[in-house]
């Protein structure tokens, strides 16, 4: 029979090390026999692996099509501001960066929520009297998804459900759905400039709304919310007492004749999770800083949400330390003219491509007010030959190597999306090649009764 012997050895700031001594007395272990288990390989792939499903990747993987040989590809589906190479970040982001490396005083481990002097560079850069922030009303994360991950995980249990904004960034799902979170699907209305249907919002909510997500300024639909709107939102989420995870990653990217409002300034009453972070407005997608602002003002929250958010930012140590150690210099070195600069070019492509694309019978664009996307309908009865929006794009790209986002990807079929961060001669060709791709095949009410009597 064998015996063991556990020693516990530590003393002073190290931590207790258990020593496992094994006393053998003669009789052998033999480690392939376990009772009550036949030793076999069955290794299978989680649950929750099984149930994260990215839309967009599941519908862009299944388009298989080859680009026009003869044209070369525009690629207007990737919301990354870097791809071309026409939206550098400031000089000043990159020379803080360099400052921090070179310092070697970033290299080690920070803590979870991020370093103290971090969190309150963003605290009093967002500060304000409507909304004011400390150092612990911020939790710093690897880039927004991670922090729009880390609200649903706090927020929400599996078997309850979100109000999810429709169309929508497809990220919220592959979340929700991968926690065991239902998604309930409110509709935005392109009539009304992409506003919130609230009538149907609020139909939505029971006893197992965990939250209400608002994304405003909107990817895919480049809106921007009013005021008022914001406050007939926040009347909802106050009737119903659902909190609300606000992804405001465009916060301050909306166009000159247009205003964003933090949802927070509006309400002293709602408990809001603000994701944001540097991706979009400083153009560093790839650095992987974001944040989670915690509005809280009646202590709805309390204790247990703050609480929650640091036990999970603890499954890892918190966003990369270099880019934290260069977080202040970046929120205050950063000229003003570099946001209006990157506005005014997003603001013309905008205007260029919304002009070219209304002027195309069978294509309504929507205008946008801010982000880097706008949103085009397609009339289908024009177009009989494509069964749907997959079909339309997928068939732009064989015939005019032109990709844009179908609207499925964002569950709202018969729109496709433009992403306005190219180049602005890109853009002129792309809306070029869609107008002659749109020529080609668009059909008129006559004709296309002849060719649906056809089929």
């Amino acid at each position: 029979m064998d015996s063991y012997l556990i020693q516990v050895n530590g003393h002073g700031d190290h931590a207790p090390i258990l020593d496992v001594h094994l006393k053998n007395t003669g009789n052998t272990i033999s480690p392939g026999k376990v009772k009550g288990r036949k030793p076999r390989w069955a290794v299978r792939a989680s649950e929750m692996s099984k149930k994260t499903f990215n839309p967009v990747r599941a519908i862009v993987d299944s388009m298989k099509v080859e680009p026009n040989p003869k044209k070369a590809m525009i690629s207007l589906s990737l919301g990354d501001p870097t791809v071309f190479g026409n939206l550098p970040t400031n000089d000043e982001v990159t020379r803080a960066v360099k400052e921090v490396l070179d310092s070697g005083q970033y290299n080690g481990y920070a803590p979870s929520v991020g370093y103290q002097s971090c969190r309150e560079a963003v605290a009093a850069y967002y500060t304000c009297p409507e909304a004011p922030l400390k150092a612990q009303d911020v939790i710093l994360t690897s880039g927004c998804s991670q922090a729009i991950e880390l609200a649903l995980a706090v927020l929400a249990n599996p078997g309850q459900n979100i109000l999810v904004p429709r169309p929508g960034f497809s990220l919220y799902k592959t979340l929700a759905l991968s926690m065991g979170i239902e998604v309930k699907l409110y509709n935005l209305l392109p009539e009304k400039a992409w506003e919130i249907d609230l009538e149907h919002l609020e139909s939505l909510v029971d006893e197992k709304t965990a939250c209400l997500i608002v994304n405003n300024p909107s990817n895919p639909c480049g809106s921007v919310f009013s005021k008022s709107h914001l406050q007939e939102i926040l009347a909802v989420a106050s009737r119903q007492c659902v909190p609300i995870l606000a992804d405001e990653i465009y916060g301050d990217m909306v166009f000159a004749d247009c205003k964003s409002e933090p949802i927070a300034t509006l309400s002293t009453n709602v408990p809001i999770l603000s994701c944001g972070g540097l991706a979009k407005r400083w153009l560093v997608p790839g650095w992987r800083m974001g944040w989670i602002l915690i509005h809280d003002r009646r202590d709805i929250f309390g204790n247990e949400i703050r609480d929650g958010l640091l036990r999970l930012s603890q499954r890892i140590l918190g966003p990369c330390t270099i880019v934290q150690g260069a977080l202040e210099r970046i929120l205050h070195r950063t000229p003003p003219e570099f946001y209006h600069d990157t506005l005014s070019i997003l603001k013309s492509n905008a205007d260029l491509c919304y002009a070219a694309l209304s002027a195309i019978p069978g294509l309504q664009p929507v205008r946008p007010a801010g982000a880097m996307y706008l949103m085009v309908e397609i009339e289908m009865e024009h177009f009989p030959e494509f069964e749907n929006d997959v079909e339309f794009t997928e068939r732009l790209i064989s015939e005019q190597s032109v990709f844009c986002l179908p609207a499925t990807c964002f569950e709202y079929p018969n729109f496709f999306r433009v992403v306005i961060t190219v180049p602005e001669e890109m853009i002129l060709e792309a809306c070029s090649r869609i107008q002659e791709f749109c020529e080609m095949h668009y059909q008129g009410a006559e004709g296309a009764q002849d060719l649906e009597c056809d089929k």
